[in-house]
């Protein structure tokens, strides 16, 4: 019974889309490195000229930031960063990313 109770507490939490792989903690530091200049230091650019991060979905940017590394998705800034990162910075980018309160953000 007590292993019916953690599975199904771990796939409600996974519903709500409060559950991810990532170590925001460890995605922070990634970004003041390689994120900031650009989107700024909490996903929250400055510029029209590159997208907010802040408050987006950590399945949407896990895909996105794959799609950077992998080439299917084409952009010459992102394709060289994302082809740095590996699959655990992928997700504790997002992780951190995904916390952060920006547009899209309903908590």
């Amino acid at each position: 019974m007590k292993k019916i109770t953690i599975v199904v507490c771990g796939a409600m939490l996974m519903a709500s889309g409060h559950a991810f792989a990532g170590n925001p903690a460890a995605g922070k530091e990634i970004a003041k490195k390689t994120c900031a200049a650009c989107h700024g230091a909490d996903g929250n650019s400055a510029s029209a000229d590159f997208p907010k991060l802040a408050g987006q979905h950590y399945d949407y940017l896990v895909k996105s930031l794959q799609g950077y590394k992998s080439g299917t998705r084409k952009n010459p800034i992102m394709a060289p960063m994302g082809a740095n990162l590996s699959q655990r910075d992928i997700e504790d980018l997002a992780a951190y990313y995904s916390q952060q309160q920006g547009l899209t953000t309903f908590r």
